[in-house]
C-alpha cells in the first residue's frame, strides 16, 4: 500500500489550506480520566514538530463543567511557544478572557450556538440574548490587542430541535462577525450535516455580509459525512478547516459520534487534490499512536489506521 496518495489537481480548489488543529483542546475535553500536564504539553510540542502552525492550547473554562482542562494556566505557564505558530484558547466569559490575559495569549475564541435549545442548556441564554454575554468580552479582548474567533454550534442539526435553517445560523455568524470577530467556525456538533447542506450554510452566511475567508468549517464524523462536507466547503471557497490529530473527540448529544475530523485523513486528501496544508502526514501519524497509547485505545483515525497498522491498536 502506498504511503501517499497520488496526487490529482481537482478544478475549483484552494491551492492552500490552513488546518486549525483542536485536537489538544476540543479533542481532549471530553476524556473521563484526566491527561497529564505534561502529556498535553509533549502533545502539543509533538504537533508543532509535525508542521501544523494553529494549535488550539486549552480553554479557560470553569474547572467544574471541563475537569479536564482545570489545568489551561499552568499548561501554557509549560508550553514551549514555537516562533510562527499560534495557539489560540477558549475563552467563555470575562473571567475566562481575565485568565487568557493573565497568561499572555493574543489569540481567543468565544462559543456561541445556532439554535435556542442549546443557548438555554449551554449558555443558560435565549438565542438573542447570547449576544449580551459575548459583546462584552468581545470587545475587551479587541482593545487588548487579541484576535476573537467565534464558533457556531449546531450549525446543522441540533439534538432536540432537528435540521437547523441556513439563514438562521447566518443571522447568528453576522452578529458575531460585527462585533469584530475575524474568523466564524461553523460546527457540525452532532456530524448531521451532508455536502448539499454544507453549501447552502457557507451560501447563506456569504449571502448574510460574512466574507467566505473569514470562514472555518469543523465538521464531527458521526455518520462519515466529514469529508464529503469538507471538500464541498472547500468548492464554496474556505480555505481553514478544524481537524483534531487522531480523530479525537467526542459529541455528548449523539451517542454514535466518532468525533472531529481527522486531522491525517483531511491531509490525505488534500495531498492527494496538491493542496498545501504545511502538516507532515508521517509525523501526525506517529503523535497519534503515541496518543493512543496514552488514552489507552486506538484511533479511530482511518488514515492511521492504514499507516500505523498493529501499531495504532
Amino acid at each position: 500500500m502506498p504511503e501517499l496518495p497520488m496526487t490529482v489537481p481537482a478544478a475549483g480548489l484552494p491551492a492552500h489550506v490552513t488546518i486549525y488543529e483542536v485536537g489538544p483542546r476540543d479533542g481532549l475535553q471530553n476524556e473521563k480520566a484526566v491527561v497529564p500536564v505534561e502529556v498535553k504539553a509533549e502533545f502539543l510540542s509533538r504537533l508543532a514538530d509535525a508542521g501544523l502552525t494553529t494549535l488550539e492550547a486549552t480553554s479557560f473554562v470553569h474547572p467544574k463543567w471541563v475537569p479536564q482542562l482545570a489545568d489551561a494556566a499552568e499548561l501554557l505557564a509549560a508550553l514551549d511557544r514555537r516562533p510562527g505558530v499560534d495557539y489560540p484558547v477558549l475563552v467563555p466569559n470575562d473571567r475566562g478572557l481575565d485568565r487568557a490575559i493573565e497568561a499572555g495569549v493574543d489569540h481567543v475564541a468565544v462559543f456561541a450556538s445556532a439554535t435556542e435549545t442549546f443557548a438555554a442548556k449551554n449558555l443558560n441564554r435565549t438565542l438573542d440574548s447570547q449576544f449580551d454575554m459575548f459583546e462584552p468580552t468581545v470587545k475587551r479582548a479587541l482593545d487588548h490587542g487579541m484576535r476573537v474567533r467565534a464558533y457556531v454550534s449546531m450549525a446543522f442539526g441540533d439534538p432536540w430541535e432537528g435540521a437547523v435553517e441556513p439563514a438562521q445560523v447566518a443571522a447568528v455568524g453576522r452578529r458575531l462577525m460585527e462585533m469584530g470577530c475575524w474568523q466564524l467556525s461553523l460546527g457540525d456538533t452532532i456530524g448531521t450535516g451532508t455536502p448539499g447542506h454544507a453549501e447552502a450554510v457557507i451560501d447563506a452566511c456569504v449571502a448574510a455580509s460574512v466574507p467566505v475567508d473569514g470562514i472555518a468549517v469543523h465538521f464531527h464524523d458521526t455518520y462519515g459525512q466529514a469529508l464529503a462536507n469538507t471538500l464541498a466547503a472547500l468548492r464554496r471557497g474556505v480555505t481553514t478547516v478544524d481537524a483534531s490529530t487522531g480523530g479525537l473527540g467526542g459529541c455528548p448529544y449523539a451517542k454514535s459520534a466518532t468525533g472531529n475530523l481527522a486531522t491525517e485523513d483531511l491531509v490525505w486528501m488534500l495531498d492527494g487534490l496538491g493542496i498545501t496544508h504545511g502538516a507532515n502526514l508521517g509525523a501526525l501519524v506517529e503523535t497519534s499512536v503515541w496518543m493512543a497509547g496514552k488514552l489507552g485505545r486506538p484511533s479511530p483515525s482511518r488514515v492511521v489506521k492504514a499507516l500505523a497498522g498493529d501499531n495504532s491498536d
